[in-house]
Formats: C-alpha cells, sequence, structure tokens
C-alpha cells in the first residue's frame, strides 16, 4: 500500500495514498480498535448535512471564498447521494465528545472539495479540514446536532411503524370481535371478553407507545450549532447559527431551530435520554403483546391454543413438524436490546460533567442503534404474525364455557359467598356452574340464561338486572 505523510499539531502520520481521510482519523483507528461498528450511517448523514449547511452560513458571512465553500457542499452532496460512505471509519467508542468522528468529516470533505479544486489528497491547500470545513464550528456542538437529526429522522420511521402495527391489531381486532374467550389475570382463569377486545387493547397500549415517541422527538428540534465549544458561541455568532439551522431545516424538513438555551443543550443530553426512554416504553409495550401472543398460541395440543400463528420455518432439528413463535421471539429479544440501549444512554448522559456530556458517542450510538433495530422488528411483526392471525373460535369456545370465572356474573344477585362456594364445588367436582346452580334452586333457568350469557359479561353492566 501505497502512503503520504501528513502532520498535525502531534506530529507526522502515513496515510494510506488514496484514503480521503486523514492523519487524525488514522490516529483514531491507531487509538480506538474496539469494536469493528463504524458511525451509524445516519449519523454520517446528519454530520454532513451540519457541514453542507455551515460551508453555505460561512459563504453568505463572506468568511470563505465563494469556490472553497462551493467545494465543499459539492463534496457533501456526493457523500449525501451514497459516495464515499467507506471513508468513515472511525469505531462508534472512541475518545468523548465525538472529535474523531467529526474530524473524519471534516478530513474526508476537506479531501475531497480540495480535489474538486485540482488540490491533491492530503494538502489542503485551498480547503482545511479545521479552518474550512470546520469554520464556525466544534465537536461539542456539531456531535450533538447531528445526533438529534440522526434521531429525528429514526424516530419518525419508528413512530410510524408502530402506528402501522397498532392499526394491523386494529384491523385484526375487527375481524375477530365476535370471538368469546375466557380473560386471563395472573395466568388463572378470568370474566369472558372477545378476542377482538384483547388485541383492541394492545393495538391502544402500541398506539400510546408510538405517541410517547413522537412527543418526545419534538425536544430534539432544538440545536446548538454555533455554541461552539461550551455554548457562548465564540468564533461563530447568531448570525452564522440563524443561517446555519434554517439550511438545515430546509434540507431535512424538520422545524429545527436554533436551541433557547445553548449551554442547556450542549451540558445535557436529557433530551436524547427522553427520546430513549419513549422507545424504551414502546419496546416493553411491543415485547409484552409478542410475549402474550406466544402465550395464546402455545400448543398445538398441550397448550391455549386459541390463536395460531404464520408458520415462518420449521421449530426444531430433531423434532419434526413442530412449529414455533417465531417472530414473536425475535420481537421480544430486540424489545431486551431496547432496554438495555437505554441504560447504557441513561448511565451515560448521567455522566456529563460541568459545560459538556464528553459520552455522547456511546449515547448516539445506543439511541440509533435502538430505534433501527426496533422498527425493523415492529414492521417484521405486523406482516409475519399480526396480519395474517387467525383466531381458533372453538377452542376459546370450549375453554371459556370449561371456565368457572363465569360464576363472577353470579355475585351480584347470590352474594360473594355463594358464588365463591359454588365455584368451588364446579371445580371439586368437575361440574357446571349452571348445573350447581339449578340442582340449588338458586335462580330459574330463564334468569340464569340471562345473568352466564357471555356475551352480556363482555359489556358494562351487571348481566339479568331488571331496569
Amino acid at each position: 500500500m501505497a502512503f503520504r505523510v501528513e502532520k498535525d499539531p502531534l506530529g507526522e502520520k502515513p496515510v494510506p495514498e488514496d484514503a480521503y481521510y486523514g492523519i487524525q482519523t488514522v490516529r483514531a483507528l491507531e487509538n480506538f480498535p474496539i469494536s469493528g461498528l463504524k458511525a451509524p450511517a445516519d449519523l454520517v448523514t446528519a454530520t454532513v448535512l451540519v457541514k453542507r449547511c455551515a460551508a453555505e452560513a460561512n459563504m453568505a458571512l463572506g468568511r470563505i471564498p465563494a469556490a472553497v465553500g462551493d467545494a465543499i457542499v459539492a463534496a457533501a452532496d456526493e457523500i449525501l447521494g451514497g459516495l464515499l460512505r467507506d471513508q468513515f471509519v472511525v469505531d462508534v467508542y472512541q475518545a468523548g465528545a465525538g472529535t474523531s468522528h467529526n474530524m473524519n468529516a471534516n478530513e474526508v470533505l476537506a479531501n475531497r472539495a480540495g480535489e474538486i479544486l485540482g488540490d491533491a489528497r492530503g494538502t489542503y491547500a485551498r480547503v482545511h479540514p479545521n479552518d474550512h470545513v470546520n469554520m464556525g464550528q466544534s465537536t461539542n456542538d456539531v456531535y450533538p446536532t447531528a445526533t438529534r437529526l440522526a434521531l429525528l429522522t429514526t424516530t419518525t420511521a419508528l413512530a410510524g411503524a408502530a402506528r402501522g402495527l397498532a392499526d394491523a391489531l386494529d384491523a385484526k381486532a375487527q375481524q375477530v370481535s365476535h370471538v368469546m374467550k375466557v380473560g386471563r389475570t395472573h395466568l388463572q382463569d378470568a370474566v369472558p371478553m372477545t378476542l377482538g377486545q384483547e388485541l383492541g387493547g394492545y393495538a391502544a397500549c402500541v398506539r400510546r407507545g408510538a405517541e410517547d415517541v413522537e412527543q418526545a422527538a419534538t425536544q430534539l428540534l432544538e440545536l446548538n450549532l454555533g455554541a461552539t465549544a461550551v455554548g457562548t458561541g465564540l468564533n461563530a455568532g447568531d448570525d452564522f447559527t440563524a443561517l446555519a439551522v434554517s439550511a438545515l431545516a430546509r434540507e431535512t424538513g424538520f422545524a429545527v431551530v436554533p436551541a433557547a438555551n445553548r449551554f442547556r443543550v450542549t451540558q445535557s443530553m436529557g433530551d436524547v435520554l427522553a427520546v430513549s426512554g419513549a422507545m424504551r416504553r414502546l419496546a416493553v409495550e411491543a415485547g409484552k403483546v409478542a410475549s402474550d401472543l406466544r402465550l395464546l398460541a402455545m400448543g398445538p395440543r398441550a397448550g391455549i391454543a386459541e390463536v395460531r400463528l404464520e408458520a415462518v420455518q420449521p421449530g426444531s432439528s430433531i423434532m419434526p413438524g413442530k412449529v414455533n413463535p417465531s417472530v414473536p421471539e425475535m420481537v421480544n429479544q430486540v424489545c431486551f436490546q431496547v432496554m438495555g440501549c437505554d441504560a447504557t444512554v441513561a448511565a451515560a448522559a448521567d455522566a456529563g460533567q460541568l459545560e459538556l456530556n464528553v459520552m455522547m458517542p456511546v449515547i448516539a450510538c445506543n439511541a440509533l442503534h435502538a430505534s433501527s433495530i426496533l422498527t425493523q422488528a415492529l414492521v417484521v411483526f405486523r406482516t409475519r404474525t399480526i396480519d395474517t392471525l387467525e383466531a381458533d373460535v372453538d377452542r376459546c369456545r370450549e375453554l371459556l364455557d370449561r371456565s368457572t370465572a363465569v360464576a363472577t356474573a353470579l355475585s351480584p344477585h347470590l352474594g360473594y359467598a355463594t358464588t365463591a362456594e359454588i365455584a368451588k364445588a364446579a371445580v371439586a367436582t368437575n361440574r357446571s356452574i349452571r348445573e350447581l346452580v339449578l340442582e340449588r334452586g338458586l335462580m330459574s333457568p330463564a334468569q340464569l340464561d340471562q345473568v352466564l350469557s357471555a356475551e352480556a359479561m363482555t359489556r358494562p353492566g351487571v348481566p339479568g338486572e331488571r331496569r
């Protein structure tokens, strides 16, 4: 491999001749050979957008020549179009604040912009990573701004996926609204309900989770771009901030604004923590639905088996014909990972000191990873489980008819103690509630038909009550 030699304040280093990154990126590669994980694509996109809009602002203010600014914008557009993505090589676990990530972007853009102007890579004769690409910026405002923009993008997709799942659950609830079944609390028989009511409850839970994500994400619209090192705006200025943030709003379609208090947004990652917490809530809601469907589908002969899930793959390498709830199992695992990501975000958000939270790289990595995998999991859950879910109507009714929990409807008429004794006797003798009530002459057959109507028990009110 051929190399060129570059110099920075610490000395000289060989850099691969064909690389668009430079010496500070090489130092990061040497210092942080940790995970092999590179910056998420959405974070790269957001960072390059920041650089593009900053160049526009600096040109408008006459701080850089138009030719230099145009070259930076052109280089940024190439990357936004998909080129040079392999040049963003720094490990996600790096020095605090994301300086290496920021300099990786600065160097790639400077070298490509210089190349557009006719300079050789690594010379930085007309376009310098710090003096031009990073003008009016600091890692301390670039990285949180890029994190916020990337999360606005991914959480928009996540909320859409969650709403899609909720819609699918609602649609399925309508299809099975007539299916009577036994409800369950404490994993024990409870009063009757419909399968539609159960699935409709799931839909409302997921929808509320989506609303939480959308509401939390509005906090990300405040950007501290132009705050530079500690929030004072040194070497930037309000005019730069206004122009750059306005350009970001135009390019992204998000209603981003300069932070009301730049010091808050520079010091704290609390807004990102709020979004992470909302994603955790959505994961918990979706994970419970997945777990419940695994329970309701358990069987097919020795379990509940009230619903049938699509068979997406053989379930065993040794038991022929076995089929597992593979997609809900995947969803559960993704939801566990999202909870773990949130725990990391919370710990890192708590670890900021004074004017800056230097743990931003691990915060961004985990929050973006969580939003990405949860989005995909919810889409697959909808298409491979909810859309194809079927009810076993006969099995639902069989288990309902065998349940003693229907005795609950007798309590307003016979009293709790008498009803409890009848239920206990039904379990002990394997006889029906109806049979025991009639044997004891406690109600007439006609009245008992009204009181023990499972359909009536699924609606508010007292079954058999005379009005």
